[in-house]
């Protein structure tokens, strides 16, 4: 309905459960909503003639170890099958693009909104595992990787953005 009465011309495809324990814990929902409410979104794109669809993908699903790393790479692959399959299609008129990146500071679910909400109960400041590295950037940086991505691409590429060095989730919790 929302595509019938908009008929946008780019669609930016952020919705996804990311949360990797919730999706350990919820796998089903990891695949009904991260692949196929990609499908569906997708499918909309093209039978309403957007010109462009960005999916917002994870660095989690570069040879993924968990539920939401494999739930995001499948929606890419989804998304890369589609531009090739409407490829050599006359009315094709959508371009199908993936963005992956890591870990964008303040938004849902980030660490530091977490760690600021321990800190406020009095602590204890807590990590899954002193080990775990993460690729961070802001929420600016984000939104301009994105839109970078939707002007540079003509369709079936992942963009793969350089975000700097990866950080120790402990480091930045001891910060």
């Amino acid at each position: 309905e929302i595509f019938e009465e908009i008929k946008p011309s780019v669609v930016f495809h952020a919705a996804a459960h990311k949360h990797v324990p919730f999706m350990e814990e919820n796998p089903s929902e990891a695949v009904k909503n991260n692949i196929f409410g990609t499908l569906n979104v997708a499918q909309c794109a093209h039978e309403h003639k957007a010109k462009r669809f960005i999916l917002i993908s994870s660095d989690k699903a570069v040879n993924p170890t968990n539920v939401m790393g494999a739930s995001k790479r499948v929606a890419e692959i989804y998304v890369q099958s589609l531009n090739n399959k409407l490829k050599n299609d006359e009315k094709k008129s959508t371009k199908y693009i993936t963005t992956r990146f890591g870990n964008v500071l303040g938004s849902n679910g980030s660490v530091i909104p977490h760690f600021k909400k321990q800190i406020e109960k009095g602590g204890p400041v807590t990590i899954t595992h002193p080990e775990i590295m993460r690729y961070f950037m802001t929420i600016p940086e984000a939104c301009d990787l994105v839109l970078q991505a939707g002007t540079m691409g003509k369709g079936g590429e992942i963009f793969v953005f350089d975000m700097g060095e990866p950080e120790k989730i402990l480091d930045l919790a001891k910060r």
